[in-house]
């Protein structure tokens, strides 16, 4: 697996991200991975987003974690989830300028806050095959609702900040092809449980993109 720290542009604004691709000559699959809230401390370093992504590696495909404008390196202030989503546009133009990934083969993943971001963006664009979402909130509640490309959910089913009912209501209603998968005795921050959740995502995205 190589690591490639990268400066990207979004607008007026430089952000930073890392890219990791499998061995060999590719192109590969890519999946861009978004990480939680800003302003509670999250972060592209985030356990959740990092077991993300080697698991990814073990399914022979690249990944894309990036800091959100104004956190790390990344230029800019927190935009309440406005900018942030042009910043993973940024992100999903950025892998496809690249020769080493399959412009055909493009994911997107966002845990917690990261999630309200990766599936707002999976619904605008086109060249985005599959979404993920960890300890997922669907916002607006109706914007999937005309989404026909795979999707999964992972959630904790001890999550404080989300109604899980709520969630299987959601998702029951959403087109198919769709899965939801709760895991018990989990709460929203994966402590120590992240490895079987991500290898979770591994294998969907393996499957789908």
């Amino acid at each position: 697996m190589r690591q490639e720290r990268i400066e990207f542009q979004c607008g007026e604004l430089t952000l930073e991200g890392v890219l990791r691709l499998p061995e060999g000559e590719g192109p590969f699959g890519v999946v861009v991975v978004c990480h939680p809230h800003p302003q509670m401390g999250g972060d592209m370093r985030n356990s959740v987003v990092s077991s993300v992504c080697t698991a990814l590696a073990g399914k022979g495909l690249a990944s894309f974690k990036f800091n959100f404008r104004g956190v790390g390196s990344s230029e800019g202030y927190f935009d309440n989830g406005i900018g942030e989503c042009d910043d993973a546009q940024a992100a999903v133009s950025f892998v496809l300028s690249r020769k080493e990934i399959d412009p055909e083969r493009i994911g997107i993943c966002g845990y917690s806050f990261g999630s309200i971001v990766a599936l707002n963006v999976a619904v605008k664009e086109q060249k985005i095959r599959a979404v993920a979402g960890i300890s997922p909130f669907i916002k607006p509640a109706d914007l999937l609702d005309g989404y026909t490309k795979p999707k999964i959910f992972l959630c904790g089913a001890r999550d404080g900040y989300i109604d899980t009912k709520s969630l299987q209501q959601q998702v029951e209603k959403l087109p198919e092809p769709k899965e939801i998968v709760l895991y018990p005795d989990i709460d929203h921050f994966w402590s120590g449980q992240e490895k079987g959740m991500a290898a979770k995502v591994g294998e969907f995205f393996a499957g789908s993109i």
